[in-house]
């Protein structure tokens, strides 16, 4: 097992760059580069905030395995501030796709409530 391997591996996986890991983590990149290099061994503060960002429990940090499927993320199992992170994880065009649907239902919504309230007074 090589803590500093996992890490870097599953930050490329997830499309991050170093700075952002390191910005969330609250070292600075020079820092950070060491840890993926094995030069400085990290903190459990900064490993809890890293399974944080990735995703995953510390756990499977340390016991990363690329070859493993990751487990499907259940949005209904999150707290709606896990469930925007996680939508703000997304690229740019699927993060639209998403507030696009969510603006349209509460259009919708809106029309069922105005109307139903109308309708109701007739």
């Amino acid at each position: 097992m090589d803590l500093s391997k996992n890490i870097k591996t599953i930050r490329e996986k997830q499309n991050l760059m170093q700075k952002e890991v390191a910005l969330h983590i609250s070292v600075d990149k020079s820092t950070y580069s060491k840890i993926e290099k094995g030069l400085r061994d990290v903190t459990v503060s900064e490993l809890n905030k890293m399974a944080k960002l990735f995703n995953l429990t510390v756990d499977e940090i340390i016991n990363y395995d690329e070859n493993i499927i990751p487990k499907e993320v259940v949005i209904e199992d999150k707290t709606t501030v896990e469930q925007m992170r996680l939508i703000q994880q997304l690229e740019e065009e699927d993060k639209q796709t998403i507030f696009r649907l969510i603006e349209k239902m509460l259009t919708n919504k809106k029309f069922k409530d105005f109307f139903n309230k109308n309708v109701a007074t007739l």
